[in-house]
């Protein structure tokens, strides 16, 4: 089953519309280096010297590609330079920009430009970053004018992302031009220094008020249950993969706890949020980052073994940055397996795959196998 495309489509009203747009230009680089987010300078520095790159503004460019048809029905209000200004003028569109160009961009400034986007009452603020930027939003919007996030960021626990650049486009489109209603969406995020130990510790930090549109909005992530029954069926999962795991073969391994539970059958400890490396059933690198993946699977077999966050369905691009599209391009399609208990799939209606390659992604749509349990699997729909 072949998934529908995420295509803008212009409205026929020609009134003039109101779009804040903010860029974090940080957000998401610490993601393939293996470091779980941006979050403080220090972390940034150390990000830049693992050889990360900026993400958010490819991201950026992609939902305002979206908009183009209507750029002369819209005024935007910007941040200044890498901020928005340069993604904006990149594509034509004429804009009002606020603040002053920084070579280091700080979260005050994200509160101060949305601050301003407030006051000047505009219809709708979208944003691009993660977790840290929807609270800096939060900080300085309330609820008094509707967000929408565009998912760039290393740990997207909130509820105001849509699930990529273009469908953002398309759920702005249809509020402006009036198609959709708004609701209150969470505002989560958690402790990164807990959260590079192993430890998630998310946090509830309020809500924002966000344009509904459910199929395109990722839901707020949803931890994995853990009754007895859930147990058995990791259990049975691990097994059953173990038995079948080859000789020389790399096993890329991502987070999660049904994919840990493999590691422990094989009494060996593995990150519960870190992507590791096993090799003929042996754990040989724990918490690697896409460097260190490319260069292990260099000239051997892989496979990639993934499991979806609960409530959103992703297999790639939330929290497992590492696992980029270089490394599942060398690894390849065919190459991937997806393991997931019975009570997370009967939640899930689909799948879904945001790797920041809009190519690759389209690669994924259609249906992928998942193991759900010992000698068990099931077709499912990747969106």
């Amino acid at each position: 089953m072949r998934g529908a495309a995420l295509s803008s489509q212009v409205p026929k009203e020609k009134t003039l519309k109101t779009l804040g747009f903010i860029v974090n230009p940080i957000a998401g680089m610490g993601g393939a280096v293996g470091l779980k987010g941006t979050d403080g300078r220090e972390i940034i520095e150390k990000a830049i010297k693992l050889g990360a790159e900026p993400v958010a503004p490819a991201r950026a460019e992609t939902f305002l590609s979206e908009l183009k048809a209507v750029k002369e029905d819209l005024q935007l209000m910007v941040g200044a330079g890498w901020m928005g200004e340069d993604e904006a003028l990149n594509h034509g569109f004429s804009c009002n920009v606020f603040g002053e160009e920084r070579k280091e961009t700080t979260a005050e400034d994200t509160v101060e430009i949305a601050k301003r986007i407030v006051e000047e009452g505009f219809d709708l603020l979208v944003f691009c970053g993660g977790d840290g930027t929807a609270r800096d939003v939060l900080k300085a919007v309330g609820s008094k004018l509707p967000v929408l996030g565009v998912p760039t960021g290393v740990k997207m626990h909130s509820a105001v992302f849509a699930v990529g650049p273009r469908a953002a486009a398309r759920i702005a489109l249809r509020f402006l031009w009036k198609e959709l209603s708004l609701w209150e969406a969470e505002v989560m995020d958690v402790d990164e220094g807990a959260y590079r130990k192993g430890r998630v510790s998310a946090r509830l930090h309020g809500y924002l008020l966000s344009p509904y549109e459910p199929s395109l909005i990722q839901g707020c992530k949803m931890a994995s249950p853990m009754t007895s029954s859930d147990l058995r069926n990791q259990a049975a999962l691990a097994i059953y993969f173990i038995e079948n795991m080859k000789s020389d073969v790399v096993y890329i391994v991502g987070p999660g706890t049904t994919t840990r539970t493999i590691a422990d059958l094989l009494d060996a400890k593995k990150t519960l949020l870190g992507v590791d490396i096993f090799y003929n059933k042996k754990l040989i690198a724990r918490d690697v980052n896409e460097k260190e993946l490319l260069e292990m699977i260099e000239g051997k077999t892989a496979h990639i073994i993934v499991t979806p966050i609960g409530g959103q369905g992703f297999i790639f691009g939330r929290g497992n940055q590492q696992i980029s599209p270089k490394v599942i391009r060398k690894v390849g399609l065919d190459n991937i397996i997806v393991i997931a208990t019975e009570n997370k799939m009967n939640n899930l209606k689909s799948l879904r795959v945001d790797t920041g390659d809009p190519e690759l992604d389209a690669a994924f749509r259609g249906s992928i196998r998942i193991l759900t349990d010992y000698k068990k699997e099931r077709d499912v729909p990747i969106e």
